[in-house]
C-alpha cells in the first residue's frame, strides 16, 4: 500500500525586525567627548606653538645690511667667525683696538650685546667703552645683524657667546685671563655664564640686564590662556649663576633700585646706580672698577668712586 504523504508543517509567520533605537543621552555623551578631544588637540597644538615661539616674547633681533664707517670715529676690524659644519662663519664681529699705550691696551672687553636691535643700536655704548682705551670685540648673534639668518633663542645665544670666546683665545690668541665680559639687557646672562665656566676670567661687568624674563611672558596677552611656567624655557638665568659666582663684578644699574639679582650676587662686588645717568658718571664707574680689579692695568691714578 502507497504511504501516506507526510504533511508540511505550517510556517508561522517571522515577526517583522524592529529598528534599534539610539539612546539620547549615547548620542549626547559621544558628541561632548569628540568635541572635547578637538579642543585638547586645539589646546596641545596652541600649547606648542608657543613652545616653539616662545623666543619671541623675549628676544626682538633687527637684521642690517650695511656696516658702520667707524664706531664714532674710532676704526674698527669687520670680522666673520664661527664656522658651522659647512665651514661658513655664522657670525659678524667688530674688533675695536686700543691705542698701543692707552690705559687698558692689554685687557679686551668681550662685549655681549642686549636681545633686542642689533649690534649697530650699541654704538654709542661702544664708543664710551673704547674712550677708556681697551679693546673691544663685539658681535651679532645669529639672527641679528648680519649674522646668521636664523631665529635666536637662549641656548644658540649661549653657543655665539662660547664662539666668540674660542675666536678670541684661539684665532687673535688673547690670553684668558685678559678677556672680561661686558653684558648688557639679555646678554648679562651669558657674559655670567661665561664667567662661572671660565675661571680664568678675572672681572666681569653686567649693565642692566634683563631679569624675570618668566614674568614677562605671563604678562604677554598671547600667553595668558597657557600654562606659561611649565612651557617657558627662554629664561636667561643671572641670580642662580651670580650667588655662586666670586670672580670679581661690577653691577651697574640704571634706575634708583638694583634688580634682586646684583642684591644677592656673591662678593666681590661693586653696584652702582644711576639714577641720572651721564657719561661721566659711568666712566668713573668703570674706570675705578678695573683700576682695583684688572689685571696689570697701566692707570696708576684710580678715578674717585661715584656715589652709590
Amino acid at each position: 500500500m502507497p504511504r501516506p504523504a507526510a504533511k508540511t508543517p505550517k510556517r508561522r509567520p517571522q515577526p517583522t525586525p524592529q529598528p534599534e533605537t539610539v539612546d539620547p543621552r549615547w548620542l549626547v555623551k559621544a558628541i561632548a567627548a569628540t568635541i572635547g578631544v578637538a579642543i585638547l588637540c586645539g589646546y596641545l597644538a596652541l600649547c606648542l606653538l608657543f613652545y616653539q615661539g616662545q623666543w619671541q616674547l623675549v628676544l626682538h633681533p633687527t637684521r642690517t645690511t650695511s656696516v658702520p664707517a667707524s664706531i664714532n670715529g674710532a676704526p674698527y676690524e669687520l670680522l666673520h667667525f664661527g664656522p658651522d659644519d659647512s665651514a661658513i662663519p655664522q657670525l659678524t664681529g667688530w674688533w675695536i683696538p686700543a691705542a698701543p699705550q692707552a690705559p687698558y691696551a692689554n685687557l679686551t672687553l668681550l662685549f655681549l650685546p642686549p636681545g633686542d636691535g642689533s649690534l649697530a643700536d650699541s654704538i654709542p655704548t661702544l664708543a664710551t667703552l673704547h674712550n677708556l682705551g681697551i679693546n673691544i670685540f663685539a658681535f651679532d648673534y645669529r639672527g641679528y645683524g648680519q649674522s646668521a639668518n636664523t631665529h635666536p633663542t637662549q641656548q644658540r645665544m649661549a653657543h655665539d657667546a662660547d664662539s666668540a670666546w674660542t675666536y678670541l683665545t684661539t684665532s687673535r690668541d688673547v690670553p684668558t685671563n685678559r678677556i672680561i665680559p661686558y653684558g648688557t639687557g639679555a646678554g648679562a646672562s651669558l657674559a655670567a655664564s661665561l664667567a662661572t665656566t671660565h675661571s680664568t676670567i678675572p672681572a666681569l661687568i653686567l649693565d642692566s640686564p634683563h631679569t624675570d624674563l618668566l614674568d614677562t611672558a605671563r604678562r604677554d596677552p598671547r600667553s595668558s590662556l597657557l600654562p606659561v611656567a611649565l612651557l617657558f624655557h627662554e629664561t636667561f638665568p643671572l641670580t642662580a649663576p651670580l650667588q655662586i659666582l666670586h670672580t670679581p663684578k661690577l653691577l651697574l644699574s640704571k634706575s634708583s633700585q638694583s634688580p634682586a639679582a646684583y642684591r644677592t650676587a656673591a662678593d666681590p662686588k661693586i653696584t652702582v646706580e644711576f639714577t641720572t645717568p651721564t657719561e661721566a658718571v659711568y666712566t668713573q664707574a668703570l674706570t675705578r672698577f678695573l683700576d682695583k680689579y684688572a689685571p696689570n692695568s697701566q692707570q696708576l691714578v684710580p678715578t674717585p668712586a661715584p656715589a652709590h
